[in-house]
Order: C-alpha cells, then sequence, then structure tokens
C-alpha cells in the first residue's frame, strides 16, 4: 500500500479508494470527516473501552473489540472480561487525534464506547435509551416516541438530550452523578422506558421480542453496564455514511438522519459542539424510579424465558 499522506506521523494509504458499496464516499471523506471533528468526537470516546466496525474493500462489515497484534505500541488499551464471548479483551482508548487518525486509515467507520470509563468500571456515566422504529421509514413515529421519553423524564424530574443514531433511531442520553450502581442504572432505565410506553402504548412499547411489537416504535433499555452505544459524531456503515447527531428537542421534527453525513455534518456544525451544549448537568435518580424499575424484569432474561416457553407450546401444539 502507498502512503498519500502523513498526519501527526500517521501514514495514511488508498485515500482515493470508495469507502465500501454505496458509501457515496471514498476513505478520504472518512479520514476529513473524522479529523474535522475530532475536537467533538474525542471527548465522548476518551477513557472509554472502544469497539469499532470497519469495512474492509470486498468485505463484509465486521466490529473490532480486540486491538489487533499489529497495532502500533503508543495506543492505549486496556483489558476487560467480556462476558459475550467468555474471554478477556484487549480494548483501544481513542484518546488523542493521533489514535483517531490510525483506526480511520483502519477503515474503523463505526465508535462504539461503551458508558463507562475504564478507571470507573461499575459507575455509568448515562442512562440511555435506544429507540428503535418498526420495519420501513418510519422516523417521525421515533420522533414522537421520543417526546414521550422526554415527558417521561420530565415527570420524573430528570432531563436528557437526544441525537441520531445514525440509522433510523434515536438516542436520548441523561448524564449521571458518579458513584451509580450499575444495577439501579440499569433499573431506572427500564422504568423510564415503561413509563413513557404508558403514555401513549399505541406508539411505543417495551416489547424486547420483535414479532410482540405491533409495528410500535421499541423503547430498547437494554444499554447499561457493560453496553456500548454508537458515540455522538461517528459515522455508520450505511449508504450515503450518515452520522449519529446531536439535535435540539424543538427541532426533532424537522429533521431526518440523512441529513446528517459525512459529507454535510461539519458544515452544520461551524464552530459548535451541540452535544455538549445540550447535554444537561449530570443528575441523581429519584428513589422512586430505581424502586420501580425493579420491579420490572431484564428484557433479555425475560424475552429468553418467553422464547423457552413459546418452544415448549408449540412442540406440545
Amino acid at each position: 500500500m502507498s502512503t498519500d499522506e502523513v498526519r501527526d506521523d500517521v501514514a495514511l494509504t488508498n485515500l482515493d479508494q470508495p469507502l465500501f458499496d454505496d458509501a457515496g464516499a471514498t476513505k478520504r471523506d472518512l479520514v476529513d470527516y473524522l479529523d474535522a471533528v475530532r475536537d467533538r468526537m474525542i471527548p465522548a470516546l476518551r477513557g472509554r473501552p472502544l469497539s469499532v466496525v470497519r469495512v474492509r474493500q470486498g468485505q463484509a462489515p465486521f466490529m473490532q473489540k480486540n486491538v489487533p497484534t499489529y497495532a502500533p505500541s503508543w495506543i492505549a488499551t486496556v483489558t476487560l472480561w467480556a462476558e459475550t464471548s467468555r474471554r478477556e479483551v484487549s480494548y483501544a482508548l481513542c484518546d488523542d487525534r493521533k489514535t483517531l487518525l490510525w483506526f480511520a486509515n483502519q477503515r474503523a467507520v463505526e465508535y462504539h464506547p461503551t458508558l463507562m470509563r475504564a478507571d470507573n468500571r461499575e459507575h455509568p456515566t448515562h442512562l440511555v435509551l435506544d429507540l428503535d422504529p418498526p420495519a420501513g421509514d418510519a422516523f417521525p413515529s421515533v420522533v414522537g416516541a421520543a417526546h414521550l421519553v422526554r415527558q417521561a423524564l420530565a415527570d420524573s424530574g430528570l432531563a436528557g438530550a437526544v441525537k441520531t443514531s445514525g440509522a433510523k433511531g434515536l438516542h436520548v442520553f441523561v448524564p449521571l452523578i458518579d458513584g451509580l450502581a450499575t444495577p439501579d442504572v440499569a433499573a431506572a432505565t427500564r422504568a423510564l422506558a415503561a413509563r413513557a410506553e404508558r403514555l401513549d402504548p399505541a406508539l411505543a412499547t417495551t416489547a424486547f421480542i420483535r414479532e410482540d411489537r405491533e409495528g410500535k416504535v421499541f423503547l430498547d433499555s437494554t444499554r447499561a453496564g457493560g453496553a456500548t452505544v454508537v458515540a455522538a459524531y461517528s459515522p455508520r456503515v450505511r449508504p450515503g455514511v450518515p452520522v449519529s447527531f446531536p439535535v435540539a428537542w424543538d427541532d426533532l421534527d424537522r429533521v431526518t438522519p440523512g441529513d446528517f453525513t459525512v459529507r454535510t455534518a461539519v458544515g452544520l456544525l461551524g464552530d459548535g459542539d451541540p452535544w455538549a451544549e445540550l447535554m444537561p448537568a449530570a443528575q441523581a435518580l429519584p428513589d422512586d424510579l430505581v424502586a420501580e424499575g425493579h420491579t420490572i424484569p431484564i428484557a433479555r432474561v425475560a424475552a429468553m424465558h418467553e422464547g423457552k416457553r413459546r418452544a415448549r407450546a408449540a412442540r406440545k401444539g
């Protein structure tokens, strides 16, 4: 591979190659975009174990958690136990421009940090609700569900910030004071989803099993603990390379996810950092919210048991 350019001592190669099929963008577009938003994006990544989605030419996109053996020694890492794969994983910490440029040159398009910091693994920094649309182009319904979440937050004495997921949904983030236990944050997330659902059960659902959602917006309360969420300003591996972009609550009804791409987002930002500017101050969780959440089964566990029950019933039938 030929070196096309060097930035911050990082060799950048094959910059004029297409990024991926249907991207409508080159690898150079990715590198230039990430470099342009680095001062806004790196604060969302700093100190957090990072997973990335990479796209090699001629291959399907893949999630990379383990730092590859050929990674330069100056990339900071942290080793954590991964429960899903039952092994220790060496995660990168993207704390500076040099590391971000190296990942960009590796065709890392998506950036998924954890909700906790590597030096404070037991205490999430944010509560997150992930709003997923039903099949098809249903972003207006996701916006409606986001307003339900905002109302449920307000009714609970809380406030959050919202961003596009970069796909078809929205993410609502609530910044938390330090020291809150992961089980309590997870419980509060379940309770907020349930309270939002009760505001308009015809629009929103907490049903984890897809066939039970009946065309409603899914209020996903499972992003807690060691979970990851795509970072603000991160591109996504989708046609046109959209990015996860902060939106003011009052502007939600006037935007679509396709408004924000690696080609348009920098111009829309100007000199601002809306994710930092729109984020409320860190908040404590109300006791009644946490208590309610602890009465709600964990969605994945409940869905697993329900799936087994339905499988048994089908065999008997």
